[in-house]
């Protein structure tokens, strides 16, 4: 970890009676070093800036869906399944990226650029079925639509 996020992190701790409760925040920040993903030295690096063990670092980050201990693509398709978007009709949109793609829920694309999640809730139920592109909400979202935003995608890449 760099010496600026690792600076960042001490700051986080100051900010909690128990160091162990920046934990979440932590793993955030060197998550976005490594490039979007926690490889077990990430682990020990936020544990050896907290003063925790790496287990604990683990059990955190194997916990939050917005964690991730794999390799994940520069652009990370999340799809809304929870029941309001299902009922939207979300699995034809998941079924629409995954043939855009070329991957399933789960994987990565080759070449390393997308990843396609679908995940429990990205908490848009009024406006379902909601897509979470690179943190940006774009919902409602039919199958006709995904063309249009993988490519908007493709563009800023």
């Amino acid at each position: 970890m760099t010496t600026k996020t690792y600076a960042k992190i001490q700051k986080l701790r100051r900010q909690y009676p128990r160091s162990r409760s920046a934990v979440l925040p932590a793993l955030a920040l060197v998550q976005a070093e490594y490039g979007g993903w926690l490889p077990p030295e990430a682990l020990r690096d936020v544990a050896d800036a907290l003063d925790e063990t790496p287990a604990y670092c683990l059990s955190i980050a194997s916990f939050y869906d917005m964690l991730h201990l794999e390799p994940v693509g520069r652009h990370m398709v999340e799809v809304c399944t929870n029941l309001p978007c299902a009922l939207a009709g979300a699995q034809r949109v998941v079924d629409a990226f995954a043939e855009e793609l070329g991957v399933g829920p789960g994987e990565t694309t080759s070449d390393g650029a997308f990843t396609l999640r679908a995940i429990e809730c990205a908490g848009g139920c009024g406006r379902a079925p909601v897509v979470v592109i690179d943190h940006r909400y774009h919902e409602p979202v039919t199958p006709e639509d995904v063309s249009a935003l993988v490519e908007e995608i493709r563009g800023r890449t």
